[in-house]
C-alpha cells in the first residue's frame, strides 16, 4: 500500500525534484498548490503521468492560512509531511509569512492529521542568524522540534543553482565577478536530485531524524576555485574582477535609513544584508567552540561534483539559470 506524503512547495525548484523522487519510490503525493490549472502544476500532472509507481492529487489552497489549507484537504489525510516552502526573496514580511507562519500551518494540520513524520528543508546558513528569514526558520524550527512529532530539518547547503550564474558571461569570455580575492568563503554544492533523494531518505530511516547538515562531495569550493574551473571547462583565459563587500553593507546603510518609512525600502535593505552575508560567510558546519567553519566537519551525499553540472550544463543537457534570483550575470 502506497504512502501518502503532503508535500509542501511541490512546484519550486528543490519541491519539483523531491515529487519526482517520491514518485519514482511509490509514494502517493498531496500536493497544495496555488493554482491547479497553472503551468508548475501542470507540470506536476505531467511528471505523475510518466510515473509508474506513485500517484499524484493537487489542490487548491493558501498555505498562509489554517482553514484554507484544511477545508481544501478535508478528505485527506497523509503519512508524512514534507516542507520545501521558502520565501521567494528573503523580503523581512515575506520571511516570516512563509518560512514561519506558513510552516507553523503545515505542522498543525501533520499534529491534526496524525501524521509519522514531517521533514523541513533548512539552509545551512542558519547556523549563524543574521537575517529575516533564518530567525524566521529557526523560529519554525524550534516549534517542530518541541511539538512531539518526529522530525527532520534538514539544513541544506548551496544548491549547484547558485553557483551557475556565471557560466554564460565566462562562456563569453567576460569576468568572473567575485567578493574580494574569491577566498572569502567556501561551500560544499549539492546535486538539487540527490538533495531530494536524501529528503526521501529521512522518511524511510529514523536514524536521519532530528537536524541534519549535509553537503555535496568534497572538497570545499571557493569562488577562486569557481573561475578556475569555469575558465577550464569553457576555454577560455581566467579572467576575475573584484567587488568589494563593504559597498553591500553600505548600500543597507543606506537604506535602512529611509526604511523607517516604507517596507519596500525596509526588503531592498535585507537584500543587502542577504548579499553581504553570502559575500562573506561560508556554507559550510560552523564549529561554535572554534568560532570557525570547518569543511572536514560538513557532512557530504552523493557524487554528483559542480564540475559534473556544469559540463552538462555547458552541453546543453542541465539548466541551472538562476533567473531573479543570480547575484552576477
Amino acid at each position: 500500500m502506497k504512502q501518502t506524503v503532503l508535500l509542501a512547495g511541490a512546484t519550486g525548484y528543490i519541491g519539483s525534484r523531491v515529487a519526482r523522487e517520491l514518485l519514482s519510490h511509490n509514494f502517493a503525493l498531496l500536493c497544495p498548490v496555488r493554482d491547479r490549472t497553472g503551468r508548475p502544476a501542470q507540470a506536476l500532472h505531467e511528471l505523475a503521468a510518466t510515473s509508474a509507481q506513485g500517484s499524484l492529487d493537487l489542490v487548491e489552497a493558501s498555505l498562509q492560512d489554517i482553514q484554507s489549507l484544511d477545508h481544501a484537504t478535508e478528505h485527506f489525510n497523509a503519512d508524512f509531511v514534507v516542507s520545501c516552502i521558502a520565501s521567494r526573496n528573503g523580503g523581512i514580511t515575506d520571511s516570516y509569512a512563509v518560512d514561519y507562519q506558513a510552516n507553523h500551518n503545515l505542522l498543525r494540520w501533520a499534529i491534526k492529521r496524525n501524521a509519522k513524520h514531517f521533514t523541513l528543508l533548512s539552509a545551512i546558513c542558519v547556523q549563524k542568524p543574521r537575517l529575516a528569514f533564518q530567525h524566521a526558520k529557526l523560529k519554525f524550527e524550534a516549534e517542530l522540534a518541541c511539538s512531539g512529532l518526529s522530525y527532520s530539518s534538514v539544513r541544506a547547503t548551496a544548491f549547484f543553482k547558485s553557483l551557475s550564474g556565471q557560466l554564460r558571461r565566462v562562456s563569453e569570455g567576460k569576468p568572473f565577478l567575485m567578493f574580494g580575492d574569491g577566498l572569502l568563503t567556501q561551500c560544499k554544492p549539492i546535486a538539487e536530485d540527490e538533495l531530494a533523494q536524501f529528503i526521501r531518505m529521512t522518511l524511510e530511516s529514523t536514524a536521519l531524524s532530528g537536524v541534519q547538515a549535509i553537503g555535496g562531495p568534497g572538497p570545499a569550493i571557493t569562488p577562486l576555485a569557481q573561475a578556475e574551473l569555469l575558465a577550464k571547462l569553457t576555454g577560455q583565459p581566467l579572467r576575475t574582477r573584484s567587488v568589494n563587500p563593504k559597498l553591500l553593507l553600505g548600500a543597507a546603510a543606506l537604506l535602512s535609513i529611509a526604511a523607517r518609512f516604507s517596507k519596500r525600502l525596509a526588503d531592498k535593505a535585507e537584500f543587502a544584508r542577504i548579499g553581504h552575508y553570502y559575500a562573506t560567510e561560508s556554507m559550510l558546519h560552523w564549529d561554535t567552540q572554534k568560532q570557525a567553519y570547518d569543511a572536514e566537519a560538513t557532512p557530504e551525499f552523493g557524487s554528483i561534483t559542480l564540475e559534473d553540472s556544469y559540463r552538462a550544463q555547458l552541453a546543453g543537457a542541465d539548466d541551472q539559470g538562476l533567473g531573479d534570483q543570480a547575484v552576477f550575470r
